[in-house]
């Protein structure tokens, strides 16, 4: 994978072979898949002496660390009042998902047209990881594999910009995606690999459309989970 913005949350807190991460860095992993996981809970504190205690850090790298996840949305931070977790809401949900509809699809269609059988095999490895991860009950590795699938495809747009503008809707909508991960977990696999089958066919109106029809199913199951939570 690259050295995007994306490796910094979804790889280990180590980060890739190589790659060097400052303080800052390893917190902002930490407290994102904290976030993600659900053990920081929508609407807690985020108090800066708190958190570099439990880091064993001092405040600077907690404070940077706050200032990236609130510019990805994940954090709200109030001048005089401090940062708290985002809260999360069905209105939220269906925005976020509205933006990677129209990215996403475009995406894979533009990977399909060129992308390698090479590329392709290690995005599948990846998807193996994914649902051998997710058999196992282990939701962390498998939300890892999970986004390095699908930035594999991504990647394979060869666009900068098309992966730089997906990031952050992504981030934000993984809070929301493991409330859904128990639910139709055969349908997710079969839409995974519809989309990467299309890819290898490159067919670019198919794996437009089946990732279309992934994420719609997505957001579908996860406002169906968060509305039973409501009830």
């Amino acid at each position: 994978m690259t050295s995007t913005d994306h490796d910094l949350f979804e790889l280990s807190p180590d980060g890739p072979a190589g790659i060097h991460r400052t303080m800052a860095d390893r917190v902002t992993v930490e407290i994102h898949r904290l976030i993600i996981m659900g053990d920081l809970e929508p609407g807690s504190a985020l108090p800066i002496r708190d958190l570099a205690d439990r880091f064993g850090t001092s405040s600077m790298p907690v404070r940077e660390a706050l200032r990236r996840l609130g510019g990805l949305g994940l954090v709200e931070i109030t001048p005089h009042r401090g940062a708290r977790v985002a809260e999360t809401s069905v209105e939220d949900l269906e925005d976020t998902y509205r933006v990677r509809l129209l990215l996403e699809p475009l995406a894979v269609a533009a990977a399909a047209e060129s992308v390698d059988d090479a590329h392709l095999d290690r995005a599948a490895d990846a998807l193996a990881r994914h649902n051998a991860a997710i058999d196992a009950g282990d939701l962390d590795r498998a939300r890892t594999a999970h986004t390095e699938f699908h930035f594999l495809l991504y990647q394979g747009a060869a666009s900068r910009w098309l992966q730089r503008a997906i990031e952050p809707v992504w981030q934000n909508s993984d809070r929301y995606r493991f409330a859904a991960s128990g639910r139709e977990k055969d349908r997710s696999r079969a839409e995974h690999t519809e989309i990467l089958e299309a890819c290898r066919a490159h067919d670019a109106t198919a794996a437009e459309a089946a990732m279309r029809r992934h994420l719609e199913g997505a957001r579908d199951r996860i406002r169906a989970a968060m509305l039973a939570r409501r009830g």
